[in-house]
């Protein structure tokens, strides 16, 4: 029987307003009861409650608890810093490796206006960064009551949500780039997450990765587990309780893991990943989905909860008793999938939307979303539609069944690169200047 994480369930306690976490409760990116508009126009400010600037370059999410929205930037001093969205295979880093200031928000979630600001660190990067990456591309998480923000080789820091730092933590240089090419530094980008009284960090780099836990109340480790044959990756941890047991599943360069989040022993393993690993593990129907797409391995698996030991599959073979069903060709390379009720949904970074059934592995569809472009948000959910961010400004609305219907396109007027957050009737959208609060009329 499925059983909340703590996080969730506090959420949930809360009354549905709040998304603490990347992609929110579980990492599902799905939050019922929004009534949010079909349309709206940023120009004329429709369906716009408000919109805020934010400084720096940043591809970390906003998270919502109560009456406040939290971001994170990285502010450089060099006005010429380089930026690159869009579908190019090129990946020398960017050159800024200026003074940078790393700085953490709070903002009233009704009117947009900057309750304070806190700079966590000033220095030039220890690494250096993908030209279409940031240097603040973790998405902070909170327990309602503290705040673990994540800025890789800058830090660990958790404040509480009036902005007081409460403790930091150095973990050292995290240097993740390229796995053919290890002098090209990408920059990090795994978030925190919070479980119970532990923030818990994933680090895959090029040498000596690790994954790690530490007391959410004073920053002491609790854990250091290394993480042997995991090259960089960028996908964020989840934490499920199925049938009693936590498992803090993690995706990966050669094997998906599972880890006891108590202790950090590994519970099991599954080889078959890509070399580069970005999506986020996701529960449904008792099956973990595991994902990731670089080619010529685009591999989907959906795992069962509750397995012990090394779960790979032999060479020809598609499920097992651990493994509900895999696919090897239709996994996404960045946007974390998601599942709405029967069906899972996975958006690949060219933009072709993939429907299949969550229970069996069956595709229902596939089918390209909008003019093409490049996709790196990922998709979210709310009241039968998706929401599709391109990194062009477009945010498509697709009806989220069985058929492909897209029923809106919205222009935000700026690059998208981050995941939106739903909570209390609001989409907070992180662009690339601006965070917009869109809302139907007479929400908060």
């Amino acid at each position: 029987m499925f059983r909340l994480t703590w996080g969730l369930f506090l959420a949930l306690a809360a009354g549905g307003q709040n998304w603490p976490s990347f992609r929110g409760p579980g990492a599902s990116g799905v939050a019922d009861g929004q009534n949010l508009p079909l349309e709206w126009n940023v120009e004329k400010s429709v369906h716009v409650r408000w919109k805020t600037a934010i400084p720096g370059l940043a591809h970390s999410s906003p998270i919502v608890w109560g009456d406040r929205v939290f971001l994170t930037t990285a502010v450089s001093s060099d006005p010429n810093t380089v930026f690159r969205h869009g579908l190019y295979g090129d990946g020398d880093p960017a050159a800024d490796v200026s003074k940078h200031s790393w700085r953490v928000y709070a903002l009233d979630r009704r009117s947009g206006k900057i309750l304070w600001e806190r700079v966590s660190h000033e220095g030039p990067p220890r690494t250096k960064r993908h030209p279409k990456a940031t240097f603040a591309s973790q998405t902070p998480a909170t327990d309602g009551k503290r705040l673990a923000v994540f800025f890789g080789s800058e830090g660990l820091f958790c404040y509480d949500l009036d902005g007081k730092l409460l403790w930091k933590q150095d973990l050292g240089v995290i240097d993740a780039g390229a796995f053919n090419v290890p002098v090209f530094q990408w920059g990090t980008a795994s978030s925190p997450i919070i479980w119970r009284d532990l923030v818990i960090v994933q680090c895959d780099m090029h040498q000596d990765s690790f994954l790690a836990a530490y007391d959410l109340r004073d920053g002491r480790q609790v854990w250091k587990k290394p993480r042997e044959k995991a090259l960089p990756s960028w996908g964020t941890p989840s934490v499920f309780e199925v049938g009693g047991r936590a498992e803090l599943v993690t995706n990966g360069h050669e094997y998906m893991r599972g880890y006891d989040p108590r202790t950090g022993e590994e519970l099991w393993r599954l080889r078959g990943d890509s070399f580069i690993a970005n999506p986020t593990p996701i529960l449904a129907h008792g099956l973990f989905f595991l994902v990731s797409g670089y080619r010529p391995s685009k591999p989907i698996f959906a795992i069962r909860a509750g397995a012990r030991g090394d779960l790979s599959l032999a060479a020809g073979q598609e499920s097992s008793d651990h493994v509900a069903w895999s696919r090897k060709r239709d996994g996404p390379y960045i946007p974390t999938p998601l599942v709405y009720g029967d069906y899972l949904f996975a958006n690949a970074i060219q933009g072709v939307l993939s429907c299949f059934q969550a229970r069996t592995g069956e595709l229902v569809y596939q089918q390209r979303v909008g003019a093409g472009g490049a996709y790196s948000a990922s998709p979210v959910a709310a009241d039968g539609k998706l929401y599709l961010s391109s990194e062009d400004g477009e945010i498509h609305v697709v009806k989220a069944g069985p058929s492909y219907e897209l029923l809106a396109t919205n222009r935000m007027g700026e690059t998208l690169m981050a995941t939106p957050a739903l909570s209390g009737g609001t989409m907070f959208v992180r662009g690339r200047h601006h965070l917009f609060a869109i809302a139907s009329v007479g929400r908060p």
